[in-house]
């Protein structure tokens, strides 16, 4: 079944990086940060720093990087699975590629008769001004206009846990919103992890506002303090 449907053209972004995190040229040839700058410049580090300093830099780097990695390969062939494209993951014997081709049947597994189209994948949306990134997925899940978005995780995480996932999908959907004249107002973050556990988190109605309330605090956070500097 052909899950593609292009309802919208997306814009290419064009990425730039300084020494306050990734921006985006708008129309204007402004420079604006990308909604994951926003919410990294916002956050508490804290947690983070200590566990890097506990341990070791060079493990976390690995660790880091290991993650990342298994993340870019599902990704990458999530993408080409919803687009009817060659999909798998070649398998070189590596730790890394055998836990990818797991997560990835996990997802492909779970999410095969939930998703009914799929408008874009990996694609640009901007807020001329104010912020832009890109969105793993746009399209209806389970009947409802969303914003999806794949994680891969080395342990499922409780909800409370991953309150920014729900804040950058939220600022993708109004961005959406406003560019295209749609009404999204259900985030979709589907999670797995190494067990190959499934979990799906699903926003809407209140809690979807709640976010998008939490969104634009942060981001008028962002631009008081940080944006100042540009």
């Amino acid at each position: 079944m052909k899950l593609i449907k292009d309802k919208f053209k997306y814009p290419d972004l064009q990425r730039v990086e300084n020494e306050l995190g990734r921006f985006y040229i708008d129309s204007k040839g402004q420079e604006v940060p990308s909604v994951t700058n926003v919410l990294s410049s916002t956050s508490d580090q804290s947690g983070i720093d200590e566990w890097k300093r506990r341990v070791g830099h060079e493990e976390a780097e690995r660790i880091l990087q290991e993650s990342s990695s298994i993340g870019s390969n599902v990704h990458n062939a999530l993408e080409n699975y919803l687009q009817d494209k060659e999909w798998e993951i070649i398998d070189d014997g590596s730790y890394i590629s055998k836990t990818s081709i797991l997560i990835l049947e996990s997802f492909i597994n779970n999410l095969v008769n939930d998703i009914n189209e799929v408008w874009g994948l990996e694609s640009g949306l901007i807020l001329d001004g104010l912020y832009a990134g890109t969105a793993d997925c746009i399209g209806i899940y389970n009947g409802e206009e969303s914003i999806i978005d794949f994680k891969t995780a080395k342990k499922v995480k409780p909800k409370e846990w991953i309150e920014d996932y729900f804040l950058q999908c939220s600022a993708y959907a109004n961005a959406h919103n406003v560019m295209y004249g749609t009404n999204i107002k259900q985030i979709v973050v589907l999670m797995v992890d190494r067990n190959q556990e499934y979990k799906k988190f699903i926003v809407n109605n209140r809690e979807f506002d709640h976010y998008t309330n939490k969104w634009k605090q942060r981001l008028i956070k962002f631009h008081n303090e940080i944006g100042k500097q540009i």
